[in-house]
Parts: C-alpha cells; structure tokens; sequence
C-alpha cells in the first residue's frame, strides 16, 4: 500500500511537468531583459541624467522688468491745465551672457555623466544576467532533485517490499524490517522537500523574469552545459581584451570625463559673465518725455573668487580615478577568481561523470539483487542505496556550481557591446 500510494505520487508529479511551461535560457533572458524589476531603477537613472543634460544645454534666461517711480497728481503744466497723475514707467530688459564656455562645459560633463549611467544600466544588466543563470539552473536542479530522491524512495520502497516478503517468509528479523522501514519513510520525507524547494525555485525565477503568476508552470528546457576548462592563456588574454570594455569600467572611465569637466567647468567660474541690459522710459513733463538706455553689468570677485569650488572639483576628479583604478581591479580579480571557481568546478564534476556515478550505481544494484536473494544483509543493501542516493545528489550539485561558475565566467567578460544585443 505504501508503495502504490508513493508511485502514485511519483507519476502525479511526472504528470505535472508534463504540464509545465518549458523554458529556455535564452527566452528567460530576453524576459528578464523587458520585465526585469531590478533593472527599473538604473533605466530610470539614465533617464534622469538625459533630462539633466537637457538642463545643462539650456541658456539663462532673460529678465523683463517694468517699473514705475515718483508717482504723483501733484503736476501742473499752467494756467487751463488740472490736476492729473504723472509716473515715470521704465521698461527694461537684462539678458546675461556666459562667457568661459560654461555653457559647452556644462554640456560635456552632462553628457559624460549620462555615459555613466547608461554603463551602469548595462552593468546592472550584466549582474542580473549573471544573477538569472544561477536561478535558472538551481531550478534545473531542483527539478532533477525531485526526480533523484523519487526514484530513492521508489527504490527503498521496493527494498521494503522485498524486506516484507522475506520477514513473511521468516527469512528476515522484525527488527531488520524496521530499519529498512525508517529509511523508507525518511526517503519519502526528502521526496516532499525536494517538492517545496522546486516551487521555491519556480517562485525566484518566476520573479525576476516578471513572471510570477506562472511561475508554478515554469520549467528549466536547456540541458545542461559542457564541461569548460579555462587556461591561463586564456585568463590573461580575458583581462586584456575585455576589462576596458566591461560596463561598470567604461561607466567609471566616463565618470573621469565627466570630473574633469566639471573642473573646468569650475575653474570657467572666474571668468566674469556679463549682464546686457535695455530700457524704455517715459516720464511725461521731461523734455523729452519719452527715452530709451542701456547698461551693463559685471560681478565682482570680492567676497567669493570660486577657489574653493575648484579645489572639490579637483578633489571629485581626483576620487573618478581612484574610482575608475578600482573598478579595473575589481574586473581583473573578478575574471581570475570566476577562472579558477570554473576550473575547480570543472574538474570535481568530471571525476563524478568519469567514475563516481557508475561505481555507486553498480554497488547499488548488486547490493539490491544480492538482498533480494538473501545473499546479503540489510544493513549492505542500506548502506549501499544511501551511498548512491548521496553520490547522485553531490553530482547532481557539481553539475550546477559548474553550470553557475561557467555562467559567472562568461558574466565577467562581458562587454558593453554584448549587452547591446539584449
């Protein structure tokens, strides 16, 4: 009975993915590319710089005034003439003029700024990208978890059956058929886990790929990836050829840009701008009432001469290298350290394919077929299916630290004209 009620079980859940939505990575990809949450924030960031660079193009304006002065009904012009209000009305306009190329500065550091945010909206991009790979094959594992710990509880359900027969037969002790009982039954326990851990894993990818309503129907369709070995010739060739392209460096190198035009631009604050300004005047009883002027007007650096701005800005310019020095070095070590994880994965899944797995596999089954025929205890048989069930699930969790370190390797190469293509 217990064995019907666990196959049953078994083929329920066989049936549901079945059902499910196959899912590739490249589909996954594209979906987190359009839906991704975590990717709203830096698009939004690129936005808010093209708007600024909008501001730092924008000329000052002008200012119009109208004023009116000794406003008075005091005015006589002789005899005839009454009493009437007289105002002298000026209408006047100032329009200030940059000089310094404050304008063409302002323009330039706003621009090298949005060039940052954009490497950093493709740099947010490429660690999600990254972020995606691992969720997609822990689903992938998770699936093959639910299918590994089934067939074990299939197996021990089996062992238990024959374990039965034989305890009936008087061939077996009680107390060996328990044992056989407790194993059983933790296998089932492992079964309902592995159960939950896929829907979790279901829920995380259905999230970041914006999803989540079917995320109970997703299902990993890519196998898994070959084994990929780096050489040192290639590490060294990967730190040349693509740290300089990498987002998060070209976001930093655009930062420099943009600081050192700021420090022009602040250094452009000592050279004086001008105000220009014109004015009509009409003042009836003046002779001539009516009468046009111009001014013009300049600061004077008494109080403030701006040296304290171009120090900060020195200062600013100073902490984009030290940034953009940094980010080099992040990329260099990121690329070495996801090298050596791929190769060490690599190689600990290539001694689970080579010999691990079929050893364990055929302990197993003579194990089970000596037990079947009383030529074995249940303690050997026990031992034997504990050993295969934990040698599948360290292949099976090789197999995803090497699909994750792979995705990791390619993740720190990756260039801002990859991501282009997304």
């Amino acid at each position: 009975m217990i064995l019907q009620r666990l196959v049953v079980a078994v083929f329920g859940l066989a049936s549901a993915f079945a059902q499910a939505r196959d899912l590739t990575l490249t589909d996954a990809e594209r979906l987190l590319a359009e839906h991704g949450r975590e990717l709203l924030a830096a698009r939004r960031a690129v936005e808010a710089a093209g708007a600024q660079r909008m501001i730092a193009a924008a000329r000052p304006n002008p200012t119009l005034s109208l004023n009116s002065f000794s406003i008075s009904n005091k005015y006589n012009a002789g005899p005839g003439t009454s009493n009437v209000w007289r105002a002298d009305t000026v209408l006047r306009i100032d329009q200030p003029f940059e000089r310094g190329d404050k304008r063409e500065l302002r323009m330039e550091a706003a621009e090298g700024l949005e060039r940052a945010a954009r490497g950093d909206s493709l740099d947010a991009l490429r660690t999600q990208l990254a972020l995606l790979r691992g969720a997609y094959f822990d689903l992938k594992q998770a699936e093959e978890k639910v299918t590994i710990l089934g067939e074990t509880a299939q197996l021990f359900g089996r062992t238990l059956a024959a374990a039965q027969a034989r305890l009936k037969a008087g061939d077996l002790a009680a107390a060996e058929v328990a044992k056989v009982q407790v194993d059983h039954e933790r296998a089932q326990n492992d079964f309902r886990v592995s159960q939950a851990d896929l829907a979790r894993a279901r829920i995380a990818l259905g999230y970041m790929i914006g999803e989540d309503r079917a995320a109970a129907e997703l299902r990993a369709a890519d196998p898994w990836p070959a084994r990929v070995r780096p050489d040192p010739a290639e590490v060294k060739r990967a730190i040349e050829q693509f740290i300089d392209s990498r987002p998060d460096v070209a976001a930093a190198r655009a930062r420099v840009a943009a600081a050192e035009k700021l420090r022009d631009l602040a250094k452009s604050q000592q050279t004086r701008d001008v105000t220009l300004g014109a004015q009509y005047e009409r003042f009836p009883g003046n002779v001539p009432a009516e009468s046009i002027g111009f001014g013009i007007s300049v600061p004077l650096f008494i109080g403030n001469d701006f040296s304290g701005d171009i120090r900060r800005a020195e200062v600013d310019r100073y902490a984009a290298l030290d940034a953009l020095d940094r980010a080099r070095a992040v990329a260099g070590n990121d690329v070495r350290r996801a090298a050596s994880d791929l190769a060490a994965a690599a190689e600990r899944l290539e001694r689970y394919d080579s010999t691990l797995l079929d050893a364990a596999q055929r302990s197993a089954q003579a194990a089970e077929f000596a037990f079947q025929r009383g030529a074995t205890s249940v303690l050997e048989v026990l031992d034997a299916r504990r050993t295969l069930r934990a040698v599948r699930l360290e292949a099976l969790a090789a197999r995803t630290d090497h699909a994750k370190a792979l995705a990791a390797w390619r993740a720190s190469q990756t260039t801002i004209e990859m991501l282009g293509e997304k």
